[in-house]
């Protein structure tokens, strides 16, 4: 046995949770008891060196350069691996830029713009019709994909309890799926703020399209901005963008969504929150989703009474997450052929390994997703059981 097949093949032991086997060097092993769930094949090595600087990044890396394939089903694959990353390495001292960069406006707004700026035509291809890119409700075990996004943005505006008049400021708005549907179901008037110029353009078209000029307004500009412009709202709503304000923002952000609610205002803030305030995946953040952070429920929580608000109910859909990114990830491996066409094989397995990894990660508890209705002060007016 070669000396780097050894170190190799005694690394991945270190994974033995689960029985699987790997090819390398004409060579097969067995890693674990059991039948083999799937095979690994090796194609060239990987160095100890990365193995040991960070784990997710080589492998990661690897697996997008098809040095390493997986044969047989990914999400077993990766669920073998991401149940068992207490035995990842990771040095931080080599990673400072990728785990801790700026968290500046400017920055910030680059790291936005490498995700979501990548196409409005790229994200068509497999998100549902309403270009919804956060976790869906299933309420039935049938429902589509876009029924499900459709049951989400109206869960979210029920909880909201919204009337007729009242202003409605999203953080984040993405396309505007969810501001033009409270515009048309309630007649209330919307604003959103985004950072994407991609999101941003889909957004303006949506809205002229509706006729929705009067009721609903869009504009590419910092949440952080927004205070400056003096303007108050009824309701606030925040979906699946707290991931990108970064660790020493969250003060700032939550006394932002105070100012500009007013008393007795409404906050639903939807967000992937994990378990403890660790940095996260390298890969993730290199690759993925640049100075992106999961805040975890217990600091958010504990902000929110810094700043006047009062929580008033707490819900986890981390299973309607997961099946959501299976939904994504089987959409995408439908258009596969076009992304690679377009953008090239590596991009794809970029996305592949992304995709199927979150939902894995959310299948197995390893990250989870919560919405926390918040309201600014004492709210007696609401009524004494769920409404939603």
């Amino acid at each position: 046995m070669h000396i780097l097949d050894n170190f190799m093949i005694h690394y991945l032991r270190r994974f033995d949770k689960h029985c699987f086997t790997v090819q390398l060097h004409d060579q097969t092993y067995t890693i674990g008891e059991g039948q083999p769930l799937f095979n690994v094949i090796i194609h060239k090595d990987i160095p100890k060196k990365d193995l040991l600087a960070s784990t997710s990044l080589a492998l990661g890396e690897a697996y997008m350069r098809k040095d390493v394939e997986i044969q047989g089903d990914l999400f077993t694959a990766l669920r073998c691996f991401l149940s068992q990353t207490s035995q990842f390495s990771l040095d931080k001292s080599l990673f400072k830029r990728i785990l801790y960069p700026s968290e500046s406006k400017s920055a910030q707004k680059k790291q936005v713009s490498s995700h979501y700026d990548l196409g409005n035509d790229f994200y068509a291809k497999w998100l549902d019709p309403s270009m919804s890119y956060s976790c869906a409700y299933f309420k039935n075990e049938d429902d589509s994909l876009e029924q499900a996004q459709h049951n989400k943005v109206h869960y979210i505006l029920e909880k909201l309890y919204l009337k007729e008049g009242m202003t409605l400021l999203d953080i984040g708005c993405g396309w505007g799926y969810l501001l033009i549907e409270a515009a048309k179901k309630y007649g209330v008037k919307g604003y959103g703020c985004t950072l994407s110029k991609e999101q941003w353009k889909k957004g303006q078209e949506r809205i002229e399209k509706l006729g929705l000029q009067n009721l609903v307004q869009i504009d590419l500009v910092d949440y952080r901005d927004l205070v400056a412009e003096g303007r108050q709202y009824d309701r606030i709503v925040s979906v699946g963008m707290l991931e990108h304000v970064g660790r020493s923002n969250y003060p700032l952000y939550m006394e932002m969504a105070s100012h500009l609610l007013k008393d007795g205002g409404m906050f639903l803030l939807h967000y992937i929150s994990g378990h403890d305030e660790s940095i996260g995946n390298p890969w993730m953040r290199k690759y993925i989703f640049p100075g992106g952070t999961l805040p975890s429920l217990r600091e958010i929580v504990s902000l929110a009474y810094d700043d006047e608000f009062q929580v008033i109910d707490v819900e986890s859909l981390r299973r309607h997450y997961y099946k959501t990114l299976m939904c994504w990830f089987n959409n995408f491996q439908n258009v596969r052929d076009e992304v690679i066409a377009a953008r090239g094989e590596e991009f794809a397995r970029m996305w592949d390994l992304y995709l199927c990894g979150c939902a894995v990660s959310f299948y197995i508890g390893n990250i989870d997703i919560h919405q926390i209705l918040m309201t600014k002060g004492t709210k007696n007016d609401l009524p004494m059981t769920r409404w939603y």
